[in-house]
């Protein structure tokens, strides 16, 4: 009998024992979850992806927030937010370097170097009735912009007076790259120069500029994505045309058949700006255990099958072995306006004194 009790509790023992280890992995099995910081425009493809991730990294879990791309520098740099971040995306590789230009610490800010995942460009969205009013040649031009923003009236432009007041909005500059994007190229239209100088920025007619623009803009969106949802939601009545990301455009394209009865019209700036989401991993709280299981997120991103899912929502790869015309989806195909190989001259980002000066400028100038 006693043998027989031995056996039990030594049986129940090694079944205890078992589910022990089924339940409470070892440390080494634990998931380890790794905060993403991404700008709105990233959001869709990154739901996606980290879905798939999720199916080959079980121990890794990826919790992603959504911030505008200057937000999320300074919530970083101001350590506001109420999470730790371990890996930051803004819209614009620019923006990394102003926070590196920001930061402090004696260490690095992050571990290696930022990775550009995917690319994209600005241009302007309006719906077709207006768009043949504003653009009557078929081509977007700053000067016939300008014209409306300072007539303010439909009717005083050649539009319909049932229109109402013109209103063109883009994104806050002071918290979205897609805004600042905007507002440097129309700086550079104004002062005619491709390369803006902090000098320029404090001269009559670069205030001047940025007084009609704001003048026009009731209320700037504070994110990328916020805004084209807000202009496909609310229709010609609420926006005539907006300034965004290629790859939000073509993403939100067809919500608008649905919601407005009608698709908008993208048109191609030119010149324009090229941006690249690009993934750094932060130092700050950050060890280097966790670094590498970011990077094993970030590599699989930068991975070609990874680069045909960006494709899918309207973004442009930046693996060398992914061309867009091979692996254009039914996005692309679609009579938006939006070409596979764009003729727009790419200007280059301005440099970070000139967009913090072009911060301050847009923050003191009254409409």
């Amino acid at each position: 009998m006693a043998k027989s009790q031995r056996s039990l509790y030594i049986s129940l023992a090694i079944i205890a024992a078992a589910l022990g280890l089924t339940f409470y992995p070892l440390p080494g099995d634990q998931v380890q979850t790794l905060v993403v910081v991404s700008g709105s425009e990233l959001e869709p493809p990154l739901k996606k992806l980290i879905e798939s991730f999720h199916q080959q990294q079980s121990q890794i879990r990826i919790d992603l927030k959504v911030q505008g791309s200057l937000d999320m520098v300074n919530r970083f740099i101001d350590d506001r937010n109420d999470f730790q971040p371990t890996v930051l995306i803004p819209a614009n590789q620019d923006t990394l370097k102003r926070l590196e230009q920001r930061w402090t610490a004696p260490e690095p800010a992050f571990y290696g170097e930022p990775q550009p995942l995917a690319k994209t460009r600005l241009v302007a969205i309006t719906w077709p009735e207006r768009g043949k009013a504003l653009f009557p040649d078929g081509k977007f031009s700053w000067n016939r912009l300008e014209t409306a923003m300072k007539a303010q009236q439909w009717g005083s432009f050649g539009g319909s007076a049932n229109w109402g007041s013109f209103d063109f909005v883009m994104t806050d500059p002071t918290r979205s790259n897609s805004g600042q994007m905007t507002l440097s190229l129309w700086l550079s239209h104004k002062l005619q120069k491709s390369s803006l100088q902090t000098a320029d920025l404090n001269s009559p007619t670069a205030q001047s500029a940025v007084s009609t623009l704001k003048r026009s803009i009731y209320q700037p969106a504070r994110s990328s994505d916020v805004l084209m949802q807000e202009f496909v939601a609310r229709g010609a009545n609420d926006a005539d045309i907006i300034t965004n990301y290629e790859s939000v455009a073509l993403n939100r394209w067809e919500q608008s058949k649905v919601s407005q009865g009608q698709p908008y019209q993208i048109y191609e700036i030119n010149p324009t700006v090229e941006n690249k989401p690009t993934a750094a991993i932060v130092r700050r709280q950050v060890n280097e255990q966790t670094a590498q299981k970011a990077r094993q997120f970030i590599d699989y991103l930068s991975q070609p099958d990874q680069q045909k899912v960006f494709i899918q929502y309207g973004f442009r790869p930046v693996h060398p072995d992914v061309k867009l015309e091979d692996h254009a989806t039914a996005l692309w195909q679609q009579n938006t306006g939006i070409k596979l190989k764009p003729q727009a001259q790419i200007m280059a980002s301005p440099t970070v004194p000139v967009l913090k000066e072009m911060g301050r400028l847009w923050e003191r100038s009254q409409p």
